[in-house]
């Protein structure tokens, strides 16, 4: 495994089978764990393919495993930016609240930005409840 993040927040590796191991440490890390996996299977039942797929989630440990979402991004412009994560906002109802560069990736595989690290981000609507 490679280490691609170690901050106060987390510590990041990507395994040799592509994949993204994520552990939460710090001041509430309990709770940005929880808010990850609960904005990742929301993102997912909503149809969003430009974030990671959560794999695995260990509450004990609080470990996530996700898909990878291609490479950072270094270059970027402030409005592309802004586009992106407004993008998340209008047609996903998720407010990342970390909107910088450090959080988007660029996968090759279809030439797509894609958005990261979403142990910050608010959801801003529920889901429609199915009819009774």
């Amino acid at each position: 495994m490679r280490e691609a993040k170690n901050t106060a927040r987390a510590i990041v590796h990507i395994g040799y089978d592509g994949k993204v191991y994520k552990q939460f440490k710090g001041h509430h890390a309990r709770e940005r764990f929880e808010n990850e996996v609960r904005v990742l299977k929301l993102l997912e039942e909503r149809g969003c393919n430009y974030v990671p797929r959560l794999l695995e989630s260990d509450p004990e440990e609080l470990k996530i495993v996700t898909t990878n979402c291609g490479s950072i991004v270094t270059h970027i412009s402030e409005k592309r930016i802004k586009e992106l994560f407004g993008e998340l906002e209008r047609d996903y109802g998720v407010r990342h609240e970390d909107a910088f560069a450090r959080n988007i990736t660029y996968r090759a595989s279809d030439g797509r930005f894609c958005l990261i690290d979403f142990e910050l981000a608010t959801i801003l609507d529920e889901p429609p409840k199915p009819a009774a």
